[in-house]
């Protein structure tokens, strides 16, 4: 049996009228009656009682036009399913993200996602840019926000979307709050609060670098994996940590931000996948990020 049968069918019985079927259907009367005789014999029951002047459904025939309608309901759904999906508008995203990112555009990306493709069902994976880059490498992420450089993440794509400026988060008593910018070498001797270097190696290895080339190595007291806490314990005067600029959206009493004076740093935040997912979903997704990036995408 095929599902052409049961259309034949639902055309005959909801006209009771094999002419009018077959021009609803597009075909010939005679094939038509061929196709619902060879059907009845299939299935060994009588679904249509016909005589010279009539056609009317048989008791069997009753059920077996309300059992095909919902087949062809059901096969019709797995097609536009299968359309959908293969435009992205249908399926499930895993996606990682360090946790400064939810500070700047991140979530309005989301947002975006969530908007043109409701179906799309996103998970949302809070973690630091060397656990993405495993977990991407398990298929345990479909795409990951990151701050690179991150050591082996060969075979897979990283393309940056956008970078900032760092600045200093300082308690509000601080000796330099009332500066309306701060240079990098006015830090030497202070009290760093910061990310861990396995947690964040490569904005790790800017801050390093750059108080190097201003003429010191940061004295690093506490180390915490999160921004929120770097920047509670800022303002309970442990110390002053060099950040993202968007994480500036972390008001919080007791604190206050200054740009550092130029040349300042930055950081970068990129995008990465693997570039032989053929996901329409993932492509979806990156095509959103292309079209808020400040950079070139692909």
């Amino acid at each position: 049996m095929e599902l052409r049968h049961l259309r034949y069918f639902v055309a005959v019985a909801e006209e009771l009228h094999f002419g009018r079927a077959a021009e609803v259907l597009g075909i010939a009367q005679p094939p038509l009656s061929q196709q619902i005789k060879a059907l009845e014999q299939e299935i060994g029951v009588e679904l249509l009682l016909r005589t010279k002047r009539s056609v009317r459904l048989s008791a069997a025939g009753e059920i077996f036009l309300a059992e095909s309608r919902k087949i062809l309901s059901q096969a019709d759904h797995a097609v536009n399913a299968a359309q959908r999906a293969a435009r992205g508008e249908i399926g499930k995203l895993v996606i990682g993200f360090v946790s400064s990112a939810v500070y700047g555009r991140v979530p309005s990306i989301f947002s975006t996602m969530r908007a043109r493709f409701p179906d799309v069902s996103l998970v949302l994976q809070d973690l630091s840019s060397e656990e993405q880059v495993e977990a991407m490498k398990a298929h345990r992420l479909d795409v990951g926000l990151i701050r690179p450089p991150v050591p082996a993440a060969e075979p897979l794509e990283v393309r940056v979307i956008w970078r900032e400026p760092v600045v200093v988060a300082l308690p509000q008593n601080h000796r330099l709050a009332g500066r309306k910018s701060i240079a990098l070498s006015e830090l030497a001797g202070e009290s760093f609060l910061q990310v861990p270097r396995r947690y964040g190696p490569g904005f790790y290895d800017l801050l390093m670098r750059t108080c190097a080339m201003a003429g010191f190595s940061p004295k690093i007291v506490q180390e915490a994996r999160s921004a929120p806490t770097i920047v509670n314990l800022v303002a309970g005067g442990m110390g002053i940590s060099i950040i993202p600029s968007s994480l500036q959206a972390l008001q919080r009493k007791g604190v206050v931000y200054r740009p550092i004076e130029p040349p300042a740093p930055t950081t970068d935040l990129a995008v990465m996948w693997r570039p032989d997912d053929p996901s329409p979903a993932l492509h979806a997704f990156l095509e959103i990020l292309w079209s808020v990036s400040e950079l070139e995408g692909p």
